[in-house]
């Protein structure tokens, strides 16, 4: 796909904060880490991706506003656009050396997700999409959610709250109704890749509560775009508000969302 401007610096961007992160990968037992909580991990790494993004981001659009998991919101000139940063979805996988986190940038404009980058170095797969232009992975592969409608041939993704978060018994609770009527759950602990991994057609489905705007904005546009039905976990709910979100192919979809809001 052709992109915009705005894309092109977001997937540069991306890439020269996979690059830090790659180096530093390779090195984790020796990061400096520290505890920001209870399962949530903050490491030197993840800083500097971020100090990376925020660089080469504000610095090609100067006006933008900021959102970033570690170094918060800022105002910017232009109060209609922001890009909302993850330097490093699936910090927990990253410090145990397992090879699947990922940089999430997006873009928003006047409350809309209008353009969307998941990159995961480890794989060198960029997933990418702009709204109203279809979603797409590396340089050609338009990305396209499964075909699959029965549930019993679908394999769904969900996060498994640690201990610091409220929402674990509700998800247990959703593992013990949904598991029996599926070919299997996932849990691989980076949101961003759940929602692109639906996108390409590699999961069916994905559910999650309680997760911050950071961590499902770009892979929520980059979902929708491929085919993708998303609404709250509750039917009231604003999955990009709320940070609780169901996902699912066309056909699966309803189906799943009844065994999880009776839940």
């Amino acid at each position: 796909m052709q992109g915009s401007a705005n894309l092109n610096i977001m997937i540069k961007a991306a890439r020269k904060a996979g690059r830090s992160l790659v180096k530093d990968f390779r090195e984790v037992e020796n990061l400096q880490v520290s505890m920001k909580g209870a399962g949530d991990f903050v490491s030197r790494a993840d800083t500097a991706a971020e100090e990376i993004l925020r660089e080469e981001l504000r610095g090609a659009r100067q006006t933008y506003g900021w959102l970033g998991e570690e170094t918060g919101e800022e105002e910017g000139e232009d109060p209609t656009r922001r890009w909302i940063v993850d330097p490093l979805d699936g910090t927990t996988n990253f410090l145990h050396g397992m090879p699947h986190w990922a940089v999430s940038i997006a873009l928003e404009h006047k409350g809309q997700i209008v353009s969307a980058v998941v990159f995961d170095p480890a794989k060198d797969e960029m997933f990418y999409a702009e709204k109203g232009a279809g979603a797409w992975l590396n340089d050609s592969k338009r990305l396209r959610v499964s075909g699959r409608s029965r549930m019993i041939e679908a394999v769904f993704a969900t996060g498994v709250p640690f201990a610091a978060k409220r929402t674990l018994p509700a998800t247990l609770k959703d593992l013990a109704r949904l598991m029996p009527e599926c070919a299997g759950v996932r849990r691989w602990g980076a949101a961003s890749l759940d929602l692109a991994y639906v996108a390409a057609g590699r999961y069916d489905g994905y559910w999650e509560r309680e997760l911050n705007i950071w961590d499902i904005a770009a892979g929520y546009l980059i979902a929708k775009e491929a085919g993708a039905l998303i609404e709250g976990v509750r039917a009231d709910q604003d999955p990009l508000e709320s940070g609780s979100l169901l996902c699912a192919n066309g056909a699966l979809f309803d189906p799943m969302v009844k065994i999880l809001r009776d839940a």
